[in-house]
């Protein structure tokens, strides 16, 4: 039996099927059921209910240079009465945060909300109709102590990646450099930079100021906590040049030949650059002292002079044979 056939005959039972169910009694079951619910849910709205909330909290206005004795909680629990409309009204409601301005109690020389102050915080949330049964935590520290503060460099933890015919023309800044460091004596004695979370920038094409965070650590506070990264991106093109191989502080009674004389070298510069830079910009220029007792009879070749803008420079060879000759 093909595929084609199978699935007519389900077609043709499913039809069958729902041609005998008695649509008139399925439709005022259906009427009925959404007539109870609409009765049930007048009464629910009517009735008086119970329930309980977690509201979050937040903190706001908090002194740079001080530290909470105490865990702040992160949200407070109440337990609430009133008519069911208002309960069913809180559901959506009191996802909102209630606000707990630090400053404002510092000033006010309060260092521990409760009774009547954090009730009145609750009580703005509530309508005048609710009755708020219970609430915890009852009581919220609000002491601190006093920190010092340090001021550290910025230091970049991570790997920054161009596009292939892009390079960092500089290096790469802190803005700001520096950030301000808050704990206690012992714990900034221990910390001598700001170190960055490990950051991955792939593939830039441009020149870019990212945002990154400061690694947290343990009891001390950042400020800022995130700085940005400016990153000077190029483009850049690869140029060769043959560039002979010479020697400095020869006696004048030795002669030194080198295989082969020659050296290509590879780099990369900006487009702006190209055209400025000549193979008379560059020397490999041995130290006659440092290679002729070699034993081997090879040195390693290093440029002694080059343009300042290139980059990813490369020999090659990247070292050559060496024979000394009496005159």
């Amino acid at each position: 039996m093909d595929l084609a056939s199978t699935k007519n005959r389900w077609i043709a039972k499913i039809r069958s099927f729902f041609s005998r169910l008695n649509w008139k009694n399925i439709l005022l079951f259906f009427g009925f059921f959404i007539l109870a619910f609409i009765f049930w849910l007048m009464l629910f709205f009517q009735r008086d209910i119970e329930a309980t909330y977690k509201i979050p909290l937040k903190y706001t206005n908090i002194p740079d240079d001080v530290v909470f004795d105490a865990v702040l909680p992160d949200d407070i629990e109440i337990r609430v009465a009133d008519k069911g409309s208002e309960i069913f009204r809180y559901t959506f409601t009191l996802k909102d945060s209630i606000e707990i301005n630090i400053a404002k109690y510092k000033e006010e020389r309060i260092n521990n909300l409760q009774g009547t102050e954090l009730m009145q915080l609750i009580r703005k949330k509530l309508s005048q109709s609710t009755n708020l049964k219970a609430y915890y935590p009852i009581n919220i520290s609000l002491v601190t102590s006093k920190l010092q503060k340090k001021e550290l460099k910025v230091v970049f933890d991570g790997v920054i990646a161009t596009s292939r015919s892009n390079l960092v023309a500089d290096s790469a800044t802190f803005l700001p450099g520096t950030v301000i460091a808050y704990g206690s004596q012992s714990q900034l004695a221990e910390i001598s930079s700001a170190v960055t979370e490990y950051t991955l920038f792939n593939n830039l094409k441009a020149t870019s100021q990212l945002k990154v965070k400061i690694m947290p650590v343990s009891g001390v506070k950042f400020i800022p906590d995130e700085v940005e990264l400016y990153i000077p991106v190029l483009e850049y093109t690869e140029r060769k040049f043959e560039v002979p191989v010479t020697a400095r502080n020869v006696p004048d009674n030795i002669d030194v030949k080198f295989f082969p004389s020659q050296t290509e070298v590879s780099f990369s510069v900006t487009l702006e650059e190209y055209k400025k830079i000549a193979p008379e910009d560059f020397e490999v220029e041995l130290d006659y002292k440092k290679f002729f007792k070699n034993e081997d009879g090879r040195v390693d070749l290093e440029l002694s002079a080059s343009p300042s803008p290139i980059r990813n420079v490369k020999l090659s060879p990247s070292s050559v044979e060496f024979l000394l000759e009496s005159r």
